[in-house]
């Protein structure tokens, strides 16, 4: 008789998140604990939801409705969800008591609210002096600026990526969605798992203060070392690139995109030589400079080249000739790319008013305790008697108590 290995244990098991806020750049740490194992508890309510459940498409259907945000749930699988009115003196009490049978705590509303509800670091620590609190907010807990409210777009364009982006002289051009958002979610996750490693060999809590802001200027570092070396801040210049010339994207016969670029001579030389196109073999473009010097010439060349195939077929010949080269994907691509279907990046779940969904499993795996989607996101208070009742340990009495009293709205 063989007894083989014995099963794998979830990295994350018996770790238990607490997460307060809404939105993209708290959610989405949760979601990578919960997809490797912890218990993750999102708490919100009816009165106050979590903000993509109604303010940010898309919607099932195009109708606005508290379970029928995709942003919401693309954010919040494999967690719990219940509702608390955490104004309700009733329910701080009760948060307290669920705090201290946490390990960690996330929240990203504007600094000073969770202070003002009672839920600051220094008040849940009194209920349990070995958790963690990651708090993530736009600008940081301090300075002057703190308390400014902002989105994605306010985001990138403090932290300097809008100014590069656009056409020489024209307006700069925002970067799609919270950008900002999710580069803090990777140090926000990092930050969390040493903080628990932490709390495990020493029995110490900690405060994580994570500024969005701060957290997108790592992205910056040759723009911000050619200003302190040279004094020379980078303008705007289309799809134009400091080293690779050509370097931009190309409308296709079958009106899909190519993305290309040559990042030295002899990568040029195969470009050139794959097109068949004569004025592209001139010496004169030889060289980065001489091609930089007519570089609007090229692109003509290459996109008139492009006009005249099917992007499949450009991708394939270009990377035969180990030339850079990547179709620009559209959204229907990204479900379909055999290469995410093959490292199971979309998950299936089905959510009970959304439908068949494939929800997006995090950018790195374990090899021995592997993560998953766990479960679809849950519905504005699913969770709420299952959590309190069967884990917490309240008993019937008391749940129907609080209820009268409000604390689950």
């Amino acid at each position: 008789m063989t007894t083989g290995a014995p099963p794998a244990v979830d990295a994350l098991a018996g770790v238990t998140v607490v997460e307060f806020g809404g939105y993209a750049a708290g959610p989405a740490i949760g979601k990578y604990l919960a997809n490797f194992g912890a218990r993750v508890i999102h708490v919100e309510s009816f009165s106050r939801p979590d903000g993509f459940r109604l303010q940010y498409p898309p919607y099932k259907d195009d109708r606005v409705g508290i379970n029928r945000s995709g942003c919401f749930a693309f954010f919040n699988d494999s967690k719990q969800g219940v509702s608390i009115d955490i104004k309700n003196p009733s329910a701080l009490r009760l948060i307290y008591r669920l705090v201290a049978r946490t390990d960690i705590v996330v929240e990203n509303m504007r600094p000073g609210v969770m202070a003002r509800l009672g839920l600051g670091y220094p008040e849940l620590k009194v209920h349990n002096p070995s958790l963690v609190m990651l708090s993530t907010s736009n600008l940081g807990q301090t300075g002057p600026r703190a308390t400014h409210p902002g989105f994605g777009s306010q985001l990138s364009s403090l932290s300097g990526f809008t100014e590069m982006i656009g056409v020489p002289g024209g307006p700069p051009f925002c970067l799609y969605g919270p950008y900002i958002d999710m580069i803090a979610v990777a140090y926000g996750g990092a930050a969390v798992l040493a903080a628990l490693d932490r709390q495990r060999r020493t029995g110490e809590g900690a405060f994580i203060d994570l500024a969005q802001y701060e957290a997108g200027l790592q992205f910056l570092a040759p723009a911000l070392l050619d200003y302190t070396v040279n004094g020379v801040s980078p303008t705007r210049n289309g799809n134009r690139d400091r080293v690779a010339v050509p370097h931009g994207s190309y409308r296709c016969r079958d009106r899909r995109w190519v993305a290309l670029s040559c990042w030295d001579d002899a990568e040029w030389s195969r470009l050139a030589e794959a097109t068949g196109d004569p004025v592209l073999t001139d010496v004169a473009l030889a060289t980065s400079e001489g091609r930089r010097a007519h570089e609007a010439d090229i692109d003509h060349h290459i996109a008139d080249w492009a006009r005249e195939r099917d992007a499949a077929g450009i991708v394939s010949a270009l990377r035969s000739a180990n030339v850079h080269v990547a179709i620009v994907n559209t959204m229907q691509d990204l479900y379909e790319d055999p290469q995410l279907a093959a490292r199971d990046v979309f998950q299936p779940f089905d959510h009970a008013e959304l439908g068949p969904m494939r929800y997006r499993m995090v950018s790195y795996q374990l090899s021995e305790t592997p993560g998953r989607v766990r479960s679809a996101a849950p519905r504005l208070g699913e969770h709420t008697e299952e959590v309190f009742k069967v884990w917490f340990g309240l008993n019937a009495s008391e749940f129907e108590e609080l209820s009268a009293q409000g604390v689950f709205s």
